[in-house]
């Protein structure tokens, strides 16, 4: 595929929140700043609202004055149709928060696009207006994990995997919330134009130049709990020793408790088992190493207490959902433990074109 028309849709309501508006600014950002030099043609945007020429943002109306900014369109969602990729930024956050129904006329905008052919994409909430729409029925989709929940329960026909970054099932694809959201705008230039661009791009807005879409999202490591005597020291201790052969035993008797009391107390405390915390800690040991040091991963099995470096991978691609491999190459200016990583001290890349957008 190459590049070619990408329409957003965006709907005027009281206003666009602040984490509307991130995931609206990274879809205008990735399609809508030419970069010529990359690919020319360029991709063409096509920003569509339910109102045409109302200001759509923080100053739109019903909206608390004095934010800064607003955005117009002459577009109606009707001009989705006949655009190569549509892209849903968001929904309102009534349509999350209070389960207020998706707009009827984004909804039927929505059919008639992707029943024209088009790539259907969401970011974020924007899971909730593809999904009444339809177009995630028997599908796996994702949103941000603090919505997948509703998403879940509202749509039950749709397989909510709240694990990943993004996911693509070839003509519609769904990311989660914040970066993610970026993450997946490259992945559509990656498909669309190539790994070079989409990593010269992604050199250019100075993020990593690509995470796979079964990345997990976070990674559970309950921390100590404050202010508890009997379990906060001694789990402060065992992630100092984590390169050890740490035992419940071992942990239990600096406790000063049995190993059964100590298993209920952890439980109670962080919603896990002893066992299954000390590998999450160590998976979050890993991970911090992979990102900050160039230490073959046979050490880093070693320093994070997983052992060999089979042990590590096994471990680590479960809890992440990617190799340690594939993870480490989402950081390509960490330091070794001695210095920076080669190439470190080198810019991230140089400034992307400032010309305007090529709007239709």
């Amino acid at each position: 595929m190459s590049a070619g028309t990408v329409a957003v849709a965006v709907l005027q309501d009281a206003g666009i929140s602040p984490w509307e508006m991130y995931e609206l600014s990274i879809a205008l950002t990735v399609f809508g700043i030419p970069h010529r030099d990359l690919a020319d043609p360029w991709y063409r945007l096509r920003l569509c609202t339910d109102e045409p020429g109302a200001p759509h943002g923080p100053d739109g109306p019903g909206a608390p004055h004095g934010q800064g900014f607003s955005l117009r369109t002459g577009h109606g969602l009707d001009a989705l149709v006949g655009a190569d990729t549509v892209i849903v930024p968001s929904v309102p956050e009534a349509c999350v928060e209070e389960g207020r129904e998706v707009p009827a006329a984004l909804v039927e905008a929505l059919r008639e696009a992707a029943a024209s052919g088009a790539r259907m994409v969401s970011l974020c909430t924007g899971a909730f207006a593809l999904a009444a729409a339809g177009l995630l029925d028997g599908r796996r989709a994702t949103a941000h994990w603090q919505h997948t929940a509703e998403l879940a329960a509202r749509h039950p026909s749709v397989t909510v995997d709240d694990s990943v970054l993004y996911t693509d099932d070839g003509s519609v694809l769904t990311s989660a919330g914040a970066t993610a959201a970026l993450d997946l705008c490259l992945h559509l230039v990656r498909r669309d134009l190539g790994a070079h661009v989409a990593n010269q791009l992604a050199r250019r807005l100075v993020v990593h130049a690509h995470r796979a879409g079964g990345q997990a999202q976070f990674i559970e490591a309950p921390l100590p709990p404050p202010g508890d005597d009997g379990l906060g020291p001694v789990l402060q201790w065992a992630v100092e020793h984590l390169a050890e052969p740490l035992t419940v035993n071992d942990l239990a008797r600096r406790a000063r408790m049995s190993p059964r009391t100590f298993h209920r107390r952890l439980l109670e405390a962080t919603g896990t088992t002893p066992m299954r915390w000390l590998l999450q800690q160590r998976v979050a040991r890993a991970q911090s190493l992979l990102e900050s040091t160039d230490l073959p991963v046979e050490r880093i099995g070693e320093r994070s207490g997983l052992g060999t470096a089979a042990n590590l991978r096994r471990h680590f691609t479960r809890a992440v959902g990617v190799s340690p491999t594939a993870y480490r190459r989402s950081f390509p200016t960490a330091t070794t433990a001695t210095g920076p990583r080669p190439g470190a001290s080198r810019r991230a890349g140089s400034p992307g074109s400032t010309a305007q957008a090529p709007v239709e």
